[in-house]
């Protein structure tokens, strides 16, 4: 039984004793102390005065009086108006780690629920670049922590490989590539078909200036450039099953998937299934047929199908154009399907931009109107876009942080910086070389997931390698100092099991906070899944590593002449670096033993 259960069994029993109460123990919530008061946890007593017949000052104290004379788990108590702060024997902490048996901790108990959470979703046009990172460290940490919080996992990956954008690049290929291949480039596929998407538009750009200043106006020039007109024509030839242009087709998004498969294994993330719009762009014209017959959509007098959502101030939505084509709603109705039929789900969460907000609250209602299971569980996790200190980023002008010049250029920032401080002198080149990626992956993926999803935020790749700050660094420098530790206890022969510091009756305040946040895994574990956000993972991983820090610089830990608080300490240090790997795998950052 965690402590928190222990200190809430508590309380039950001190209501039916002292004012013939009968609570039950799991509505009795329990929250941090404040660290200007005494005490780890707080019961705050002001929702209990009716019941109690006292104020709640009054209510406190007598709660206080009875836990601290009648529980071996309280030491004392602080009474602060109605907030009600409890102090835990340094016996039941002892007790506490003591019981924490390597990796049993690390997950909860199965709540018989599935999530699916759909992340990555590029288009085969370009690259995956900054804005791309974010979506798939989201959605691949949001899957790792909510498979730890028991939820029945599956990751999707939702590829954009057909419509006019990929047509472009297409085109493109064919006017200006000349057979060229990414083995003769020298190029992974993605950076070359997107090197042709930017052609398109630098191509696209040319002919409206030159229309322009032959008299058209913008509007006209912008639908009558050739490339322009190329393209859409293209896209009718690939939606009429044209031989020679889906053969180009494969041919192109094959060496698209080769270059970002090598890229999602380069930063760490992965898929359970994918689903390729080519394939899902159809499927929802009969949803759009049923919700027709069942009076929830209607039509207008050119033909086109609209759901009228004034009610919900959404207003009214097109879902299928007057020449009977789809629209990209009818096309996620679709997937949503066949999504629930492949994985029966409670819980659908798409990691897209926050441009989508409106998208996903429409769909939302959409298939509650249509009756879907699975319709009150959709979550669009909405987050904001990344910017560079120079501003925003343009996939079609070429000015985009491509995600593996981003790796590649921290990569390098992590070894300079590594290399000044002079870490690395008994590592093997090999060693090094992981040592630099791990280094730069961990402060990339903390930088962008330590921000609450929603948040707009400004990426330097200077600022986020940092040994000293708020940092990826700074946590991985943690665990290496803890496994230092540990190397030098068995290097010793120094024994730091439970029976070595069973004897501690007695902390300083700073293994108290370090004891307190500890305990506090598995409640922020389930905040995190809660509300998806890795963000809370990623600070409780920064306050640990804090407070370890502040143990580490205020007691010794070898130079300790009481072998039981050395033990205790080692053992303290251990489990700090057992939380941090755990908090780690969440976020998928590899935590270096030695650096």
């Amino acid at each position: 039984m965690s402590l928190e259960l222990q200190i809430q069994k508590a309380l039950a029993e001190a209501f039916k004793a002292t004012f013939d109460l009968d609570m039950e123990q799991e509505k009795l919530v329990l929250q941090p102390t404040r660290k200007e008061f005494v005490g780890t946890h707080t019961f705050v007593t002001f929702p209990y005065g009716k019941l109690t017949q006292k104020n709640p000052q009054q209510t406190a104290e007598l709660l206080g009086h009875y836990l601290k004379d009648s529980h071996s788990l309280i030491a004392d108590f602080q009474v602060v108006k109605g907030f009600l702060n409890l102090s835990l024997k340094p016996s039941a902490w002892v007790s506490w780690l003591a019981q924490r048996t390597v990796g049993e901790w690390q997950k909860l108990p199965l709540r018989g629920e599935k999530a699916m959470i759909e992340y990555s979703s590029p288009n085969t046009n370009k690259p995956l670049h900054l804005g791309h990172l974010r979506n798939n460290f989201l959605g691949f940490a949001v899957a790792q922590i909510l498979e730890a919080a028991g939820f029945e996992v599956c990751k999707a990956n939702l590829i954009n490989d057909r419509g006019i954008h990929i047509c472009k690049s297409m085109v493109a290929y064919r006017q200006f590539g000349n057979g060229e291949t990414p083995e003769q480039s020298g190029k992974k596929g993605d950076h070359l078909i997107g090197d042709y998407y930017v052609k398109f538009n630098e191509v696209y750009k040319s002919q409206i200036q030159t229309l322009i200043a032959e008299g058209n106006t913008e509007k006209e020039a912008e639908q009558n450039a050739p490339i322009m007109q190329e393209a859409r024509e293209m896209l009718l030839a690939w939606e009429a099953g044209d031989a020679q242009v889906v053969a180009l087709w494969k041919k192109l998004n094959s060496w698209v998937y080769e270059g970002f498969e090598k890229t999602y294994k380069d930063i760490g993330v992965s898929f359970d299934t994918y689903y390729y719009e080519s394939e899902t762009y159809l499927l929802g014209k009969e949803i759009v047929e049923e919700g027709l017959k069942k009076g929830v959509f209607f039509r207008k007098e050119e033909g086109s199908v609209w759901a009228d959502l004034k009610a919900e101030k959404l207003d009214e939505k097109l879902l299928l154009r007057g020449d009977g084509t789809s629209v990209y709603m009818t096309q996620d109705m679709g997937t949503a399907d066949l999504k629930y039929k492949d994985f029966p789900m409670q819980h659908s969460i798409y990691v897209v931009g926050n441009e989508q907000d409106y998208h996903f609250k429409v769909l939302k209602v959409l298939m509650q109107k249509m009756g879907r299971a699975y319709a009150d569980g959709i979550f669009h996790l909405s987050y904001g876009m990344v910017e560079l200190p120079e501003g925003k980023m343009k996939s079609r002008e070429g000015t985009v942080v491509d995600a593996d010049e981003l790796l590649a250029e921290m990569i390098q920032i992590a070894k300079n910086r590594t290399e000044e401080l002079g870490k690395i002198e008994n590592f093997s080149v090999q060693e090094a070389e992981q040592l630099y990626r791990q280094l730069a992956l961990g402060a990339l993926k903390y930088y962008l997931l330590r921000v609450e999803p929603k948040k707009k935020m400004l990426f330097n790749p200077e600022d986020s390698i940092d040994f000293q700050g708020n940092s990826g660094v700074y946590l991985q420098y943690t665990h290496a100092k803890i496994s230092a530790i540990l190397r030098k206890a068995e290097r010793d022969n120094i024994a730091y099991d439970a029976e070595a510091y069973a004897a501690v009756s007695e902390f300083e305040a700073s293994e108290s906070e370090l004891f307190y946040l500890l305990s506090q895994y598995e409640n922020t574990l389930r905040e995190a899944a809660d509300s998806y956000s890795p963000a809370v993972m990623a600070n409780y991983m920064y306050e640990l590593a804090r407070a370890y820090g502040k143990m580490y610089a205020d007691l010794p830990i070898f130079p300790e002449s009481d072998a039981a608080k050395k033990a205790m300490r080692i053992a303290l240090s251990a489990h700090t670096g057992e939380v941090l790997r755990a908090v780690a795998r969440l976020l998928g950052i590899e935590m270096p033993e030695q650096m």
